[in-house]
C-alpha cells in the first residue's frame, strides 16, 4: 500500500516537501455540473435573474477562488497561477462547468481545477436559490492532469539534483569569479 505523502511517519498533518523537485509545466482540468429546472435556465440566459449575471460571476467566482485554494485546503502549497480558465456550457436540465488551471511548478495544479469548479457552481446556486429550490451540484471530478518538464536556466544549465542552496553558492561563486576578471581587465 502507498504511504500517504501528508502523514508523517509518527501520524501528524505535513506538508510535502517539494522543494528538490524541477520546475514543471502542469496543467488540470476538473468540471462538474448543476442540475437546473429549464425555467431556470431560460431566466439565466435571458439575464432575468435578480442577483445579475449568474455565468459571469460564476466565472470570475471560480477564478478567484482557485487563486485562493492554498487558503482554502490545508497543506496545499502556494502555486504561482498562469492560468483559470472558467468554461459554461448549458444543456436541457443543467449547467456543464469546466475549470482549466496552468503553472509552472513543482507540485501538480489539479486542486485549483476542483476548488476553480466547484466554487463557480456553488456561486450558480447561490444566484438562482431563489428561483430554484431544486438544483443539485453533481459529477465534479478531475478530468485531465498533465506534467511536462520545463527548461530553466540561470546563465547554467539546470541541474535539479542540485538543491537550490547549492546552486546559489554556486552562482555567488561565479559572479565573484566574473567580478575578479573585471577588475583585471582595468
Amino acid at each position: 500500500m502507498k504511504r500517504l505523502t501528508h502523514v508523517s511517519s509518527d501520524g501528524k498533518a505535513q506538508m510535502v516537501d517539494v522543494s528538490a523537485k524541477p520546475m514543471s509545466k502542469r496543467r488540470a482540468v476538473a468540471a462538474g455540473k448543476i442540475r437546473l429546472r429549464r425555467e431556470t435556465l431560460d431566466l439565466i440566459k435571458k439575464d432575468r435573474i435578480v442577483k445579475g449575471n449568474v455565468f459571469a460571476t460564476a466565472r470570475i467566482a471560480g477564478i478567484q477562488a482557485a487563486k485562493q485554494t492554498a487558503q482554502l485546503i490545508p497543506l496545499c502549497h502556494t502555486l504561482p497561477l498562469g492560468e483559470v480558465k472558467i468554461d459554461i456550457v448549458t444543456s436541457n436540465e443543467s449547467a456543464n462547468v469546466k475549470c482549466t488551471a496552468q503553472t509552472v511548478a513543482q507540485t501538480g495544479v489539479e486542486m485549483e481545477a476542483l476548488v476553480g469548479a466547484t466554487v463557480a457552481l456553488l456561486s450558480i446556486y447561490d444566484m438562482c436559490k431563489a428561483v430554484d429550490k431544486e438544483m443539485q451540484i453533481y459529477d465534479v471530478r478531475l478530468i485531465e492532469k498533465t506534467k511536462s518538464t520545463v527548461a530553466v536556466s540561470l546563465c547554467e544549465p539546470h541541474r535539479p539534483h542540485v538543491r537550490a542552496s547549492q546552486r546559489r553558492v554556486a552562482q555567488r561563486a561565479t559572479a565573484r569569479t566574473n567580478d575578479s576578471r573585471i577588475k583585471r581587465k582595468s
